[in-house]
């Protein structure tokens, strides 16, 4: 069952067009580190709280979270987007978003 922040948003619509095709590369894979712009552990995001992601992206968006990469592909990214790729990774399961 969808959580309530997700509600009103297309749960598949967040897999569709490519837009969890962006995010999987890196957070789809449990333990993943990345060398850019330092060593760090990419967190997995599938199963993650919906609201935390949202908030998350707009940060980056804004410019408020620092991250080349994520500011990068927030930027791109319009509010139904947002809400459409939380409430898909946050409605997948741990064990994999496919």
């Amino acid at each position: 069952m969808p959580t309530a922040w997700a509600q009103g948003a297309d749960i598949g619509a967040g897999k569709s067009g490519g837009k969890a095709a962006m995010c999987i590369g890196c957070h789809g894979i449990p333990g993943y580190k990345v060398a850019y712009p330092h060593v760090y552990h990419v967190p997995y995001i599938a199963g993650q709280n919906v609201k935390y992601l949202e908030l998350a992206l707009k940060a980056y968006q804004s410019g408020e979270r620092k991250h080349p990469t994520m500011r990068s592909i927030a930027a791109g990214l319009s509010d139904k987007d947002i809400s459409e790729l939380a409430a898909y990774y946050g409605n997948a399961q741990k064990g994999g978003a496919k």
